[in-house]
């Protein structure tokens, strides 16, 4: 036989493949039509891994048995989001314990960040919830979790990522820690400038202080100049022990607004190599809402240490036509070398895409979470 006579069978064998679908999913709606009228839960693990058994027990090869597994998973995947489907069109999509607000109660509200008077995340906040706002700082980012936890503040602005360093991966296991969630966000541009107490010059200083991270981003800067580098614990700190001690001779890497807080000058602006540097903080409340119209949804969840099983639960926002932003992991404490995924992707708790999408995901994946809606 011809390349083109091979290529007419294989087109043939594709239509009877083609047919044979739509006759197996004819069958799984019945199957879902049963599953809605007695209450049985669409995914049954079981019967899918008695299934993948069976079927690969009738190939020839090792190639094929793998081959047919793959297949017959993605088989059932469909058979799945078609039930899940039926199931919304049926019942209803079921409520989610988020309430909907046309704005966020923020005049009388009492903010907490983390750090000090002038640090990026006052910034954040100012920029955020304004000049006049009610608020007040702790030193960790957990204190400023706990704070909204307890009662004492409303929000807490936290920073998840920089463009240039990545995520801040503690805040990523204080969300799942803690019962709070994301109902905002705000994007901050960093600017490190060179800040030194009135009057002193260039040519005095001799120590600089910062955040390891800032020292980190302004190398290039610093390693035209023979400064001792002194690590702090956020940059607002080290302007403010500058200002505090008056030595011509100590600078602080840190932001204008720390600089007119403390009474600094900025001797250089820009010091951080990269132009293009910003952080994006996040605004976190106790409260299950979201603003009705928010576009970002984060959610967190975990997969069996299997092959596949990421595909998997990623396949619901393909299916449901919902653009993922991003995916991060972490490690699940005292589970070696298991993960917890992190996604952001765009729409809305309202929208029925993503509540058929959230639903496959949460009979489907370990400890699903909605992290917030924003």
């Amino acid at each position: 036989m011809d390349l083109q006579e091979l290529r007419d069978k294989i087109d043939e064998i594709d239509s009877r493949l083609v047919a044979l679908y739509e006759e197996r999913m004819e069958v799984c709606r019945q199957v879902a039509e049963y599953k809605i009228e007695t209450g049985k839960k669409v995914f049954d693990r079981k019967r899918e891994m008695e299934k993948l058994a069976r079927v690969k027990s009738l190939t020839h090869s090792d190639f094929n048995s793998h081959g047919i597994e793959e297949l017959f998973e993605q088989i059932m995947s469909m058979s799945r989001k078609l039930q899940y489907q039926m199931l919304a069109e049926r019942v209803g999509m079921g409520r989610l314990p988020f309430i909907a607000v046309d704005e966020l109660e923020t005049r009388k509200a009492r903010v907490v960040f983390q750090g000090a008077e002038g640090a990026y995340s006052h910034a954040a906040m100012m920029k955020y919830f304004g000049d006049q706002v009610n608020s007040f700082h702790v030193d960790s980012f957990r204190d400023a979790m706990g704070a909204i936890d307890e009662g004492s503040a409303d929000f807490a602005v936290l920073p998840i990522e920089n463009s240039t360093a990545g995520i801040v991966s503690e805040i990523y296991d204080l969300l799942v820690e803690f019962e709070n969630y994301i109902v905002g966000e705000q994007i901050i541009r960093i600017e490190h400038c060179l800040l030194g107490v009135p009057g002193s010059r260039l040519e005095d200083i001799h120590a600089v202080y910062s955040h390891p991270q800032s020292l980190m981003q302004s190398a290039q800067y610093l390693r035209g100049h023979d400064w001792k580098q002194i690590s702090m614990l956020n940059n607002a700190f080290a302007a403010k022990k500058v200002a505090e001690e008056k030595d011509k001779g100590q600078a602080a890497i840190a932001s204008e607004l720390a600089g007119q807080i403390y009474g600094l000058e900025v001797l250089e602006r820009g010091v951080n190599q990269e132009e293009n540097n910003s952080t994006r903080f996040i605004i976190v409340t106790n409260q299950k809402i979201f603003r009705k119209d928010a576009g970002k949804i984060s959610i967190c969840f975990e997969v069996p240490h299997k092959s596949g099983s990421l595909y998997h639960m990623l396949s619901h926002f393909i299916y449901n036509n919902l653009n993922m932003c991003k995916i991060e992991s972490r490690p699940i404490e005292d589970r070696t070398w298991e993960y917890r995924f992190f996604v952001d992707f765009e729409g809305n708790l309202a929208d029925s895409a993503v509540k058929n999408a959230l639903r496959g995901l949460r009979d489907e994946a370990r400890n699903m979470k909605i992290l917030g809606n924003y």
